[in-house]
């Protein structure tokens, strides 16, 4: 049966991975006939420590480098005596922390209001608002190029042309697969929306997030008020940036892996309401998460993101090409490179972290080997469910963005650039906090679609049908074009053996 034939290639990982994210001393591992076995599980080991130090190293020194940088210039200029380093640099301009932090302050609020707003409206606005993400964002960035070209930011005019034209090549390569991918999120939804416990976390998470990006917004302020030339300026807040990137990575991931263990657990014992499911679930999840498992969230915060963008545009440009081997060469160069990397990181690892503890790597590892093994990888890489996702944060990032950056540009338009930016990145952090919920229970899906396909035929018999009938389709699909490659192969050469002398 077409429906289930994957599942038998998997039962060696269904055992380590059907154990409950939730308690540390009792497992469950299913029998043929779906029903749950006790199992003892081994209390779980702190991983990827390493990680976990530089992480909370590199806080420590971000946090005191934004403490210095902010109180220099607030509410005195050269409060710390810092000018002395750079005077080589000094424009003599003046300016103050206090001047610069309310430009903050509003990118702040704007994105803390857009993922509350998302969060607010899952259950019964998600579908529309992910469609209207996918279908405005190309528009808005087009004309944010045109406003910028207006405001005389010629760089900016220019990137935001470029990646309008960008986004819109692939949502054309990939529209045809929007209607599967709408399915997958709307699953999502409902999964998401019947455990309200879950979305506290994730409003919970937004305010650690926008506590922290107080302090950073300070010591931000400091930077765009100080004297040393635009090409200082720009050097640290790239610095800042990307220190914010990766604490705002950690924490959407934190919460990925929390969401990830209470999906998991749901679907493996049968639905919210099953009364096998152990007490203070949530509780435990959330502790695993930041304790054992957090240098894992750690480290596969530092690469998962670039590497999984990466892999989406190669994949669109790479099923628009046609008939132009040079050019499919090349890419499937680059392609074969990225799925290299994918396999050690992705997405996927972190629900096997919330389930079973592993580390990051081991745990990418095992996801990715599971899909393979069972096919459920043609489906996954059909679904464009991460980069609807995607464009919802990056459409909520540029709202942030243009609200600090118009203010900007009525108060000190030689910085709009400068706020406007890294407002962007504010924005886009506290709405992907909001999105990764989502994300989280389509990554746990797949997980256990792959697992035991049973688990979502009894949660949804519909949407398995669904499901198992777009992978049939997919290797299908991969099957005839393995042919078409291995006959046009052999038909190469059959020619070349006519041609050669003799």
């Amino acid at each position: 049966m077409n429906n289930v034939s994957h599942s038998s290639s998997s039962s060696s990982s269904v055992n380590s991975a059907s154990i409950s994210a939730s308690d540390p001393n009792v497992g469950r591992s299913r029998s043929g006939d779906g029903s749950q076995t006790m199992a003892a599980e081994p209390s779980r080991r702190w991983r990827d420590v390493f990680w976990l130090g530089i992480f909370m190293i590199h806080l420590i020194l971000v946090g005191g480098a934004l403490a210095v940088l902010g109180l220099n210039r607030f509410k005195k200029s050269d409060r710390l005596n810092l000018d002395q380093y750079t005077k080589n640099y000094l424009e003599n301009q003046k300016g103050f922390t206090e001047d610069y932090w309310p430009l903050y302050a509003l990118a702040g609020g704007v994105g803390t209001v857009l993922g509350w707003t998302w969060l607010l409206f899952l259950g019964s606005q998600a579908s529309h608002m992910m469609k209207i993400a996918v279908h405005i964002l190309t528009t808005y960035l087009a004309v944010l190029s045109v406003l910028c070209f207006w405001m005389e930011q010629f760089f900016w005019g220019v990137a935001f042309a470029i990646g309008a034209g960008l986004l819109f090549l692939y949502v054309l390569a990939v529209i045809d697969r929007l209607p599967f991918t709408m399915l997958v999120l709307q699953a999502a939804v409902k999964m998401v929306w019947s455990l309200p416990e879950v979305m506290r976390v994730a409003y919970a998470f937004m305010l650690i997030m926008l506590l922290w990006m107080g302090i950073w917004s300070f010591g931000a302020a400091g930077v765009v008020a100080l004297g040393i030339g635009d090409g200082g300026r720009w050097w640290l807040l790239v610095v800042l940036s990307v220190s914010l990137f990766w604490t705002g990575a950690v924490l959407c991931n934190t919460v990925h892996v929390i969401v990830s263990g209470m999906v998991f657990l749901v679907l493996s014992h049968g639905g919210r309401e099953a009364s096998s499911i152990p007490s203070k679930s949530l509780m435990k999840s959330l502790r695993y998460a930041v304790t054992t498992s957090f240098g894992s969230i750690c480290y596969g915060s530092l690469f998962t993101a670039a590497i999984r963008s990466l892999r989406w545009k190669i994949r669109g440009v790479r099923s628009k090409i046609g008939n132009n081997e040079c050019l499919l060469c090349c890419v499937d160069f680059l392609f074969h490179l990225v799925e290299t990397l994918v396999r050690f990181f992705n997405k996927y690892a972190y629900v096997q972290i919330a389930v079973s503890g592993k580390s990051f790597n081991h745990s990418a590892r095992d996801a990715w080997e599971l899909f393979q093994s069972t096919g459920v990888e043609a489906l996954i890489a059909y679904d464009c469910s991460g980069a609807v996702l995607l464009m919802g944060t990056l459409l909520g990032g540029l709202i942030t963005g243009t609200c600090s950056g118009v203010w900007t540009w009525v108060k000190y338009r030689d910085r709009v650039a400068m706020v406007g930016s890294t407002a962007m990145l504010m924005g886009m952090i506290l709405v992907g906090i909001a999105m990764v919920v989502v994300e989280s229970a389509v990554t746990s899906i797949y997980i256990c679609y792959a697992e035991d396909p049973l688990l979502i035929h009894r949660w949804d018999p519909e949407f398995f049908n669904q499901m198992s009938e777009m992978l049939h389709q997919r290797l299908q699909h991969r099957s005839a074009r393995a042919r078409e490659v291995l006959t046009h192969n052999r038909v190469d050469n059959h020619h070349t053996l006519e041609t050669l002398p003799f």
